[in-house]
């Protein structure tokens, strides 16, 4: 039996790589993750368990894209809110609760 040497000079040369074009699939992947992430986080007032469920995320993997990609809940005071409010102050954007009546007497 004859084995026969391949000789590097009668291979084609290999074909060019493509030409990269912005971050790539996987770089624009992330990007539109990310972008879809904060947006639907700044609809939902920053509301990380809603969020989640908008997107059809368990709450904790949707913490650690968040970690992953490096993005922070939006601020109460950049958001705009439903009703044209802004929060009270250490409030949670709620509205408030009516007085309770006072304890009736014996």
């Amino acid at each position: 039996m004859r084995t026969q040497l391949i000789v590097r000079a009668t291979l084609p040369p290999p074909p060019p790589e493509p030409p990269r074009q912005g971050p790539g699939f996987h770089g624009a992947v992330t990007e539109f993750k990310r972008r879809l992430i904060e947006a639907t986080l700044f609809q939902l007032g920053g509301n990380r368990t809603r969020t989640a469920r908008a997107l059809g995320l368990q709450r904790t993997y949707l913490l650690r894209l968040m970690r992953e990609f490096g993005v922070n809940v939006p601020r109460q005071e950049t958001m705009s809110r439903p009703n044209g409010r802004a929060p009270a102050p250490g409030g949670n954007g709620a509205p408030p609760r009516p007085p309770s009546p006072p304890p009736a007497a014996r």
